[in-house]
């Protein structure tokens, strides 16, 4: 049942699964430290809105009440093709500012199409331009060329979307002790610390490199609680080389696991998370007894979204 009331833009009509499942991992590289592995299946929330997707676009679609939304995002952006499939099913407009203008002259991949085939128009900056996507005057020139817009920020993530998040902590309160999330501009884990419970702690996973991370959710939580809001830390050292950036041991981990557990394992978020935790789980960063929740926020491109409890098959890997 959804967590929200009716409302006039038709969000609570998408009948999106909450509180999304949350599913036991028996696996011996946990349970011979002590450690409780569980699976928070946010990936199982909605079909073209999953997981925090759906937990932060939602507020900040009532916000817009139908108006055209304007948003930002690179060549591979998950946030711009649920943005674009929320304009589809709700029947808004949606403007997608793309980091890089020499995409403009090529074949579009199979991200941006999607946002193409769901009605996203298309407007192409160049990177310093994108850089700057926050001063008032590129803002004012994209909204010249595009009229009045309801404006979500790379990623999805303000203060409306870390208010979203926090419902995620409250589903996990009692069920862990350390509720873990890869993080790439910091809105899910302001809201998810802000929602645990004062014994839990929340652990973000950043997949970009460059140490900026802390800062972002701090500024997040202000804006949204006024101050800092639960326990929460970063883990930065599993990365692997910075955004949409993997390598063969972490696709060949992201298969064992698949293997082992039957989760199709997005490589981008969720593989670098799963990683983090195996890996400091080996190192002993858990005490014995702890029960570790990893939030799996999306699935892999091709993978159709997998009901709690079942087997995905072959083709949804």
């Amino acid at each position: 049942m959804p967590s929200s009331p009716p409302d006039a833009l038709g969000l609570s009509g998408l009948r999106p699964v909450l509180p999304s499942p949350l599913q036991p991992a028996e696996d011996e590289r946990f349970a011979r430290h002590g450690v409780t592995l569980l699976l928070k299946r946010d990936d199982l929330i909605h079909p073209d809105l999953p997981g925090n997707k759906w937990r932060k676009l939602a507020p900040n679609l009532r916000a817009a009440a139908g108006r055209p939304v304007l948003t930002f995002g690179g060549a591979y952006s998950n946030h711009l093709r649920a943005t674009a499939a929320a304009g589809r099913l709700l029947g808004f407009r949606t403007i997608g500012v793309v980091r890089g203008d020499e995409l403009a002259h090529r074949p579009l991949n199979p991200s941006l199409a999607r946002c193409a085939a769901d009605g996203m128009h298309l407007h192409f900056v160049d990177r310093r331009t994108y850089r700057d996507k926050a001063d008032p005057q590129v803002l004012a020139a994209l909204l010249s060329a595009h009229g009045e817009c309801e404006v979500i920020p790379e990623g999805g993530s303000n203060a409306l979307a870390a208010q979203g998040c926090t419902e995620l902590g409250r589903e996990l309160r009692g069920a862990a002790d350390v509720a873990a999330v890869a993080c790439g501009t910091g809105g899910t884990l302001a809201g998810l610390a802000a929602g645990l419970a004062p014994e839990q702690r929340a652990l973000g996973v950043p997949v970009l490199r460059g140490g900026f991370l802390g800062d972002a959710v701090a500024d997040l939580q202000r804006e949204a609680f006024g101050g800092p809001a639960g326990a929460w830390s970063l883990e930065e050292r599993f990365h692997f080389g910075g955004y949409a950036r993997t390598t063969p041991e972490l696709h060949a981990f992201a298969d064992d696991f698949e293997d082992r557990h039957g989760l199709p394992v997005e490589r981008l978020y969720v593989a670098k998370l799963l990683y983090a935790l195996t890996a400091l789980a080996g190192e002993g960063a858990f005490p014995p007894g702890t029960a570790v929740a990893a939030v799996v926020t999306g699935r892999p491109d091709a993978a159709p979204a997998t009901p709690a409890g079942a087997q995905p098959s072959d083709s949804s890997r």
